[in-house]
This record gives structure tokens, C-alpha cells and sequence, in this order.
């Protein structure tokens, strides 16, 4: 589901010239728009038929309103204007506008959903406190369609992407669910531990020991922030790291403010240097990013602080074992404040590390590093994939790219 903002922003994508063989469909003349009766929460069940509001599945009910699978458009709330494929034998609440009776003769139900995708509903969204689609608002909607046989194949096509988008999807997940349990094996029981003992962070080797963070960090580099007011943003100035840089992947020096030289050199406490890593006491708290060489010399802000490992432990070690559930438990026991959360440079310093022998830290490290590569050279993939798609709906749901209707259609790998 998308949520408003991403649908606002949505340009409505009509072309000004279609194929002579094309033509213009209104939405209301190929289908009957209709919402049906909304169910209250305490008429669902736990077993039954699956029911599908404005946010996608909801509940069960008894019985079911649509046989088959249905085109519907959420028309209120935060996803107003959302193009959605509902499965067979489920209930549409009244939060969603069901495209019901569609002429078959004149339009493919699968070359609908992605004309509409494609094209956006935006301009049919009325209100803005409390948007909404009404039946009203649909009747100027209109969209390009090709002679049936195109329409089927164009779907065919698009379906066939979508195939390949899912099962990407899923081996993402896939990936995640297995370095998620792989961290929690690896950071707690190790690589051929047979003997364990308690210790202030759970279950862990006997032969590993349990240190606070400011043990592990070199000598005249403590645990700190930096910048308190970094001023106006100073062109050729020195990067600092806000927790709005750390987001991504990894630190990138791409779009970070930069402050003056001058207000760079009263901080030179906190400069980071290549290797060292980030810590967001605020905001996302507790995550956690490698600084880069590119960012040798960049500074902090109040909202971040600087962790330089020592030669008692293997930084990407250190950064997993940041990571790690016990870590977050400890963020979560020492975060203070109820809207604004943050971790003070006291608690952090005091964070429990549980901390092998330094090979043993490279090789969890390492083996941790590679399923996480996995994830990324899936994802982008997957970003790839997208991107086909985009480009292919672009080009046959507006007759720039004619489909062979003969031509059997083959998935993109």
C-alpha cells in the first residue's frame, strides 16, 4: 500500500497522443464503481473470509461480496487513491471504491489495474483534511487502451515482471529472516562453543568476556559527541554526521551540511577518522555506520557519537555486536525521554559488549558481512527489476512500444 503523500506527489500520466487503432476509455463506462457496506470491528471473526479496508487486510468475515479477483481504488485515509488487486472470495469494505461489472468485451481486468497504476487517480482525490474518491470523482477519469488481444498482452507482460519482482522480494526476506537468526546465534553463542556460562548479557562462550563500550575504544578518543551549533551550511566547509546521514546503506558524503573551518576547529575533539563508527543517540537510536575514508576528518553533531575501536576488538565486529539484540535491549532499558528519546553519553559508554577472541571476531564478522552483501545484491536487483518495469509500462501503456500479440512473452531474469 502507498501512503497519501507518495499518491499527492503522483503526476497524473495521460498521453497527449495515442495510436490511431487506440482509443480513450472513461472509467465509469467500462465498469460500475461501487462501495460497499463498511464492517464495523466487532462483526468480524477470526476465521471466514478475508476482508480488505483502506489499509489492505483487516479482519474476517462470514461472507464474502466479490467472487472473483477485483480492481478497487482506496478512496479514504492515509492510502486515498491506491490502485489495488484484491484476491478471490474476500469482502471490500466501503473504505475502498470496488470496480465492479467490468465490460470484459472492452477492457482486460489485469490491463485496468495497470492502466490505472500507471496513470494515477490523483486528480479524482477531493478534500484535503479528510481526502476522498467518490463515485462523483471517478466519472472524468479516463485512460488509453489498444484493441483487446494488445491489452491482454501488454498484462501478460507486466504480470510476468511482477512474477519476477515478488520472488525477488521473497528471497529478500528470506535473507533477512536468516541474518537476523545467524546474528543472534553468532553474537551470543559463537562459531564451536560447546561450553556456556551466564554472564550480564545472557548465554555466552566460556571463554569470552563481557566489557563496557569506553573498554574498547583507543586511548584519548573517548566516547563524545560534537558540534553542538554547527551554523549556516559553509560551502567548502568540513562535513558533520546528523542522524539523518544515516540512513542508507553506509555514510556518504553526498548531501551532508558542512560547517565553517572555524567552528570545525573548537571540535577537533570529535572528529571522526576513517574506520571509527557512528552512533545515533537520537532519533533512530542505536544505529550504527562504518565512517569511510572519504569522511577521514568529518565532525558530529549533538545527535551522534563517536565509537574509535581499539586494538582489543575488529571494528566490523564491534559494529554487528552494536547490532545485536542484547545491544538494543540495553538502548531501549537506557533511553530516556517519552516524544524525544535519546541515550545519554553516560549509558552508552556503559553499554555490555560480549567480546570473543579477535579472530573469532573476524570470522563472525566476516560471515555476517557476506549474507549482507547477499541482501544488497538482491535488493539491487530488485531496484533493477523496478526500474524495467516502470520503463515498460511507460512505453506499451502509451503505444510508444507496440506488443506482438503472436509472440509469446518471457519473464525478465
Amino acid at each position: 500500500m502507498s501512503n497519501l503523500g507518495d499518491v499527492l506527489r503522483q503526476v497524473v500520466c495521460v498521453p497527449s497522443h495515442i495510436p490511431n487503432d487506440w482509443l480513450f476509455l472513461k472509467l465509469t463506462d467500462i465498469c460500475n464503481p461501487k462501495q460497499w457496506r463498511t464492517i464495523a470491528s466487532n462483526e468480524m471473526s477470526t476465521s471466514g473470509y478475508p476482508v480488505f479496508g483502506a489499509n489492505g487486510f483487516v479482519g474476517f468475515y462470514h461472507e464474502y461480496n466479490h467472487e472473483d479477483e477485483t480492481v478497487a481504488i482506496t478512496c479514504r485515509g492515509n492510502t486515498c487513491g491506491t490502485i489495488n488487486r484484491i484476491p478471490p472470495k474476500t469482502y471490500i469494505t466501503g473504505n475502498s471504491m470496488a470496480l465492479d461489472d467490468i465490460k470484459s468485451d472492452l477492457v482486460s481486468q489485469n490491463y485496468l489495474f495497470y492502466a490505472l497504476k500507471y496513470r494515477g487517480v490523483v486528480d479524482s482525490i477531493s478534500g484535503s483534511a479528510q481526502p476522498q474518491i467518490t463515485g462523483a470523482g471517478l466519472k472524468f477519469i479516463e485512460f488509453p487502451a489498444p484493441p483487446l488481444p494488445e491489452q491482454q498482452k501488454i498484462a501478460a507482460i507486466l504480470s510476468s515482471v511482477d512474477e519476477v519482482i515478488e520472488k525477488t522480494r521473497a528471497q529478500i526476506d528470506k535473507l533477512k529472516d536468516l541474518k537476523t537468526g545467524m546474528r543472534q546465534e553468532l553474537l551470543t553463542k559463537g562459531v564451536g562453543h560447546t561450553e556456556f556460562k551466564d554472564s550480564p548479557v545472557g548465554r555466552i562462550p566460556v571463554g569470552w568476556d563481557v566489557v563496557p563500550l569506553e573498554k574498547l575504544v583507543k586511548a584519548g578518543k573517548n566516547i563524545t559527541y560534537g558540534i553542538v551549533q554547527a551554523g549556516p551550511h559553509y560551502e567548502g566547509g568540513v562535513p558533520y554526521i546528523r542522524v539523518s546521514d544515516m540512513t542508507g546503506r553506509s555514510l556518504s558524503r553526498n548531501g551532508m551540511l558542512l560547517t565553517s573551518p572555524e567552528i570545525a576547529e573548537k571540535y577537533e575533539r570529535s572528529a571522526v577518522s576513517s574506520g571509527d563508527i557512528v552512533y545515533a543517540l537520537r532519533g533512530v537510536i542505536g544505529h550504527v555506520q562504518i565512517v569511510p575514508k572519504d569522511l577521514d576528518g568529518a565532525n558530529l553533531t549533538q545527535g551522534t557519537a563517536r565509537v574509535s575501536p581499539n586494538e582489543l576488538v575488529d571494528t566490523r565486529y564491534l559494529l554487528w555486536a552494536m547490532k545485536s539484540p542484547y545491544v538494543e535491549y540495553q538502548n531501549d532499558l537506557e533511553a530516556k525521554g517519552s516524544t524525544f528519546r535519546e541515550v545519554t553519553l553516560a549509558s552508552l559508554r556503559k553499554i555490555q559488549i560480549a567480546t570473543p577472541e579477535l579472530n573469532e571476531q573476524k570470522r563472525i564478522a566476516s560471515i555476517l558481512g557476506s549474507v549482507e552483501l547477499k541482501i544488497f545484491a538482491v535488493e539491487d536487483k530488485l531496484v533493477h527489476l523496478e526500474s524495467i518495469k516502470k520503463a515498460l509500462m511507460q512505453d506499451l501503456l502509451t503505444g510508444k512500444v507496440r506488443v506482438n500479440v503472436e509472440q509469446k512473452e518471457t519473464a525478465v531474469a
